[in-house]
């Protein structure tokens, strides 16, 4: 498409940085991904105005609520920027989208995306598309639509940024959180893939601006280079959570995200009670050590900004624990017991870790 005015002055959407041609030539290379991400609820296909879903599916509960979030991945997108490599934070997304949905213990229905460039680079932007069915493949759900927005003169040419929403559906009397937590049950903690996606901009600064570390560097305790690392996708819980329901009595699940894990969990205990997690019952993955030390980050702070190796904690009944630790082991997931739930007491929070890391 040319840039350039007509011969009268007259100006358009190409001179201003806007390239439509590009934008359709995105459309069609992500099509064969969103075709992936799909459910039999879905109709219709990409270049609609809206996604549609069937929502007589939701005539088997008996009484539906619609649960629905939304999020982006942060500045982990401009670590795959500098790396090149698009077709792994779309798992990012899903994640942090999902992942905040099955919590109440909904289960994931259909979602859109948002990606903001500053330049359509057609294969780009199909790639990141295919990192978000992937991952809408993994939570369940279907990818339903979406936006692709070019915004020159405000973000660079390599800039981008990615958001979603996504929506899903719980039976009122299933739904779970606080109200169903007692005295004496168990917290069981599943084990993150890494850093996922929030505490990135403490990270950046920690190992960049202060270490002075690269991208390519390989780092030993990690065993890869310290860009792979960065990059590792968010692992996605929701179909996992989904099953626990299944087999077990869960009373409440909490992703832990941005604020750590302490924070996160405390959401979900009510206000007399108290949950006490043993930092003994696991290590922390290299990178959180190599974060802390680089940085020389206190272990409150890191605590406040990373997941510290727990992705996701499930609260069940004491009689729940063998059976919730099965069925996450048969799914592949690493799972502990991490604490427990008593009295509040004088206790001025509603959630705090004891003790050290095992080592």
């Amino acid at each position: 498409m040319s840039q350039t005015p007509s011969a009268e002055g007259g100006a358009s959407y190409a001179a201003a940085g806007v390239d439509i041609e590009a934008g359709d030539r995105a459309v069609e290379l992500m099509k064969e991904w969103v075709k992936k991400a799909r459910r039999p609820e879905v109709l219709g296909g990409l270049g609609g105005f809206a996604g549609l879903f069937d929502a007589s599916a939701l005539k088997r509960f008996e009484r539906p609520l619609l649960a629905s979030a939304t999020d982006g991945v942060g500045t982990k997108v401009d670590i795959a920027r500098q790396m090149g490599v698009y077709d792994t934070i779309g798992h990012d997304l899903v994640a942090m989208v999902m992942d905040d949905i099955v919590v109440c213990g909904a289960e994931p229905l259909f979602m859109t995306d948002y990606i903001c460039v500053g330049k359509v680079h057609p294969e780009r932007v199909a790639a990141i598309v295919k990192g978000i069915a992937e991952g809408c493949v993994l939570a369940g759900c279907a990818l339903v639509g979406g936006e692709t927005a070019e915004h020159p003169g405000l973000l660079g040419p390599d800039d981008f940024d990615v958001a979603g929403a996504g929506t899903g559906a719980v039976e009122a009397d299933r739904l779970l959180g606080p109200d169903r937590i007692r005295t004496g049950d168990v917290v069981v903690a599943m084990a993150s893939s890494g850093l996922h996606s929030n505490g990135y901009s403490l990270v950046r600064h920690v190992l960049f601006d202060r270490a002075g570390m690269t991208l390519d560097q390989r780092v030993d305790e990690l065993g890869r280079t310290l860009g792979e690392e960065l990059l590792e996708p968010t692992k996605i819980y929701s179909l996992d959570c989904l099953a626990l329901t299944r087999t077990t009595d869960v009373h409440a699940f909490s992703h832990i995200t941005g604020g750590g894990l302490a924070a996160n969990l405390a959401r979900v205990v009510p206000d007399h009670l108290y949950a006490e997690i043993d930092r003994s019952t696991w290590t922390p993955g290299a990178v959180f050590d190599l974060v802390g030390t680089a940085g020389r980050v206190e272990r409150l702070e890191l605590e406040k900004t990373l997941n510290m190796g727990v992705g996701m904690m499930a609260v069940v009944p004491a009689g729940s624990v063998d059976v919730a630790l099965a069925t996450l082991a048969d799914r592949g997931v690493e799972a502990w017991v991490a604490g427990e739930i008593t009295e509040r007491g004088e206790r001025t929070s509603g959630a705090a870790l004891t003790g050290d890391y095992a080592s």
